[in-house]
């Protein structure tokens, strides 16, 4: 029995250091191969590449969204005095009209467009998406021109 006690005694003894040498050796290798990176290593050419910003424009920043609300507001009294007027006694503000709904409608598709099927998520459909709308409110604009002069108004 004793001798058990030393033959158990001397085992952990021996195995102690070489654990505690084996796990130093571990550490040591794990940070000499790759430094630590606050936030986790980046790799090239995946998700984790940085958004890229658009240069500063004051006519999308607080401009922008001064006359999207003033169009916006100003499409109230817009549209209560085309339905008062006749479209023959007044075609400026039928072609007002016409011109405020088109940008008003684009603005809105826009950034729906942009928040929802944004080209860095979607690079096919993001692009094909915003040139159909620009097409699109051109042919809108067109008819409505078309409305405005040929019929009536």
């Amino acid at each position: 029995m004793a001798s058990t006690v030393v033959l158990r005694q001397s085992l952990a003894a021996t195995k102690r250091p070489i654990v505690t040498l084996q796990l130093q050796q571990l550490a040591r290798r794990s940070t000499t191969n790759s430094a630590y990176v606050p936030g986790g290593p980046i790799y090239k050419g995946t998700v984790n590449d940085p958004t890229t910003f658009p240069p500063p424009s004051k006519s999308h920043g607080s401009y922008h969204w001064s006359f999207e609300r003033l169009l916006a507001a100003g499409l109230v009294p817009l549209t209560t005095a085309a339905f008062v007027t006749s479209g023959s006694s007044a075609p400026l503000i039928d072609g007002l009209l016409g011109v405020s709904l088109i940008v008003h409608s684009h603005i809105g598709f826009d950034a729906v467009l942009v928040d929802y099927v944004h080209k860095r998520k979607f690079p096919t459909l993001g692009p094909l998406f915003t040139w159909t709308l620009r097409v699109t409110t051109l042919a809108v604009g067109v008819g409505v021109y078309q409305f405005n002069t040929n019929d009536i108004g």
